[in-house]
């Protein structure tokens, strides 16, 4: 009789998002039911590598990119230099680093003094754009089940 599967590997399909950037990258892993299952800010020398080692870890059936800061260039390379083949959806970004911080601070509630100030005085203490790959995964599922009229 095999092990049961780890809560970390589904056995249903994860969509990967990805926030392409010229210096660093945001990148998440999410099961269709939502559950976070991997979150990380990346080098983007270094994104092509931690995509592919994602798809030895996770059954990802596609990927969700914004479609600003050169993601016409970032799909083309995913493309050209992902060994396994990865379908790429690309969802509107506007408004997405915004709306981060927004949820940096509802993933992680400030302690001590810090939750005295209004959040708008708060600065974030690391890059947010793995929050951004996980609301362009929410934004692509919102896409799914509230298509434009």
């Amino acid at each position: 009789m095999g092990s049961a599967p780890s809560p970390l590997t589904p056995q249903q399909p994860v969509i990967l998002g990805f926030d392409p950037g010229r210096q660093k990258c945001g990148i998440a892993v999410m099961a269709l039911d939502r559950r976070l299952l991997f979150q990380q800010v990346v080098s983007a020398e270094t994104a092509i590598a931690t995509i592919d080692a994602l798809q030895q870890q996770f059954p990802i059936s596609l990927m969700v990119m914004g479609n600003q800061t050169s993601a016409k260039q970032w799909k083309q390379k995913v493309v050209d230099e992902l060994p396994t083949s990865l379908r790429v959806v690309m969802v509107d970004e506007r408004y997405s680093t915004l709306q981060a911080r927004d949820r940096y601070w509802t993933m992680y509630p400030p302690k001590g003094i810090g939750r005295l100030l209004p959040q708008k005085l708060r600065s974030i203490p690391r890059p947010i754009d793995d929050i951004v790959a996980i609301l362009l995964i929410e934004r692509y599922f919102d896409q799914l089940t509230d298509p434009p009229s």
